[in-house]
């Protein structure tokens, strides 16, 4: 069996050395830097939408040129671990996922996921809106209405939950990736047609990398697909109080 998880980067860092990984360079149409990283810009790719798609970009190119029997997206900084160490450390590699703890897991799992996130006092409609426009997310719905109207419990089921998976992370069968993949970007694709994100600041244009992470569970929802929550190592330190701080500074004064 074998296992691939690309590692979505856009600069140089240090990568796991276990052969389960496949760094890759997204927006490397556009990039200004050579990494020695395989690139998200040759055969079949969406590298140069990567501002506005951000690890989707991978995601698309391993969809469209990855032989493999499972297919894995990761961040840079960001890995899948069995556990977290259990006081802080400046080397994480050692706890990261390997390919012998992935092929265990997924011999009884459709997909690998991150831990959800909690966010108590939001739902998922209510925590993107306090973070990013709202009209992306409404024309969104209005697609899924129209192109697959039975995915309409599923999106309402997310939106109106407090727990969601983030990052866009997972491990799931190369089967499961192709139909997953082929429903996802003929949403965004069609989006892309009718929103106009010029006068969107730059982060707020990395919108389909927004939306997707939103997808991704109205996807699980509607097939019921069983999955493995896993902890994910930040591989830099975490600043917890910046991040609740802006979190309700969001909810309640944006």
């Amino acid at each position: 069996m074998k296992t691939i998880i690309l590692v979505a980067a856009h600069k140089e860092y240090p990568m796991p050395a276990d052969s389960l990984y496949l760094p890759i360079h997204v927006g490397k149409a556009i990039s200004t830097v050579s990494l020695p990283f395989i690139g998200d810009n040759t055969g079949d790719h969406i590298s140069e939408k990567n501002p506005y798609y951000c690890e989707l970009t991978a995601l698309y190119f391993a969809w469209k040129n990855i032989d493999a029997d499972y297919i894995g997206l990761a961040h840079y900084r960001r890995h899948f671990a069995l556990r977290k160490p259990f006081l802080p450390k400046k080397n994480k590699f050692p706890y990261v996922l390997t390919e012998v703890q992935a092929t265990a897991l997924l011999q009884n799992y459709d997909i690998l996921l991150p831990k959800k996130r909690n966010y108590f006092i939001e739902t998922g409609y209510s925590q993107y809106i306090h973070s990013h426009p709202e009209e992306p997310l409404l024309k969104t719905k209005e697609l899924i209405q129209t192109l697959y109207p039975d995915y309409m419990a599923a999106f309402d089921q997310v939106m109106n939950s407090t727990k969601a998976h983030r990052f866009n992370m997972f491990v799931m069968k190369k089967e499961l990736l192709d139909d997953y993949c082929s429903w996802l970007f003929s949403i965004l694709f069609a989006l892309e047609k009718e929103l106009d994100i010029s006068s969107y600041d730059t982060y707020n244009k990395r919108v389909y990398g927004f939306l997707s992470e939103r997808l991704l569970d109205v996807y699980l929802v509607k097939h019921k697909l069983t999955y493995k929550e896993l902890p994910v190592l930040f591989m830099e330190q975490e600043h917890w109080f910046k991040k609740i701080y802006a979190f309700l500074k969001r909810k309640f004064f944006r």
